[in-house]
């Protein structure tokens, strides 16, 4: 089948080397031009475009699309049977929905219509939902709106993070995207009812807020790690958090009862949050690199009752 293949993030790549291994013809791959990046800044390509110049495949990198007629008759021109569509990060014009012969199959991380939008993967985790999961579904002009052509689910558990889904949900959709193109599956409309979205996130989501229950900002931590990261102060100076655990009721300290939320109640990072406690696991301070809580104590003590913010 003659594709052309639409995206941007490590997420996208699984799907990508599956239909060049399954043996479709990719004519042609979109994704977001090269941006600064790290420490230097330095302008680096995409993960999906690495790959797909390591598979010699032709990449065209628009920063835009909506009014660049000479795309709109490029992408006309490729005589696609299909377009796949996994995280690209620009919106589709009419134009380029309906050139392909079956027209553009999206893969979505999560069972729409819930949790439509930019960060599907940490919006499932911050609200403490029991699975996960990727929706194949036909494009239209709308906001993840489209008729669903397959659907899978994965579990969350307590100890899922936002890595492990989001590798979990990008080898599920390189499998589920073969079989839509394989199978070409009857679309079935959304539900009406059900929908929520996902706005994108930003750095500031990554806050916690010590007055929410230990339950919540640890979903919030394992949600938002890597990116945006979730932080606090300590000391006045910012204070990333990549790794906590809810501290059991059986093993709160005395003094849990007469703290504030965000105090420390011991000298190894026990959190008083607004209902229950957080044990922090993984940290790192501005210039160093991220410690394990017992080699980072090693080096910067924090007593009981100190404050973060």
């Amino acid at each position: 089948m003659r594709l052309a293949f639409l995206g941007s993030p490590d997420f996208a790549v699984p799907a990508l080397r599956a239909l060049v291994e399954a043996g479709h013809e990719v004519a042609a791959v979109y994704c977001q031009p090269p941006r600064p990046a790290g420490r230097g800044q330095a302008v680096r390509p995409c993960p999906v475009q690495r790959a797909a110049e390591l598979m010699d495949l032709p990449v065209r990198t628009p920063a835009r699309l909506r009014h660049d007629a000479a795309e709109h008759a490029f992408f006309a021109g490729l005589g696609l049977d299909a377009a796949v569509v996994a995280a690209y990060g620009l919106i589709l014009p009419p134009a380029m929905l309906e050139a392909p012969r079956r027209g553009c199959l999206n893969i979505h991380a999560s069972l729409l219509p819930r949790w439509r939008g930019a960060a599907p993967i940490q919006a499932a985790l911050l609200a403490g939902d029991p699975e996960s999961g990727i929706t194949v579904m036909q494009m239209d002009a709308g906001l993840d709106t489209g008729p669903m052509l397959l659907r899978a689910a994965v579990p969350i558990t307590g100890a899922t993070d936002a890595t492990a889904l989001h590798d979990a949900l990008a080898s599920l959709g390189a499998r589920l995207i073969l079989r839509a193109l394989n199978e070409a599956p009857a679309p079935v409309p959304q539900p009406a009812e059900g929908a929520t979205y996902a706005p994108k996130l930003t750095r500031e989501d990554g806050r916690l807020d010590w007055t929410r229950p230990a339950e919540e900002l640890a979903r919030r931590v394992r949600a938002l790690n890597p990116w945006p990261g979730t932080f606090t102060t300590l000391a006045g100076a910012p204070f990333k958090i990549h790794a906590a655990q809810v501290v059991a009721e059986s093993d709160m300290p005395e003094g849990l009862a007469s703290a504030l939320p965000g105090d420390t109640l011991d000298d190894a990072l026990l959190i008083a949050c607004g209902t229950g406690a957080l044990r922090l696991v993984r940290v790192q301070v501005p210039g160093r690199a991220a410690l394990d809580a017992p080699a980072f104590l090693r080096g910067h003590a924090v007593p009981a009752r100190t404050r973060l913010g």
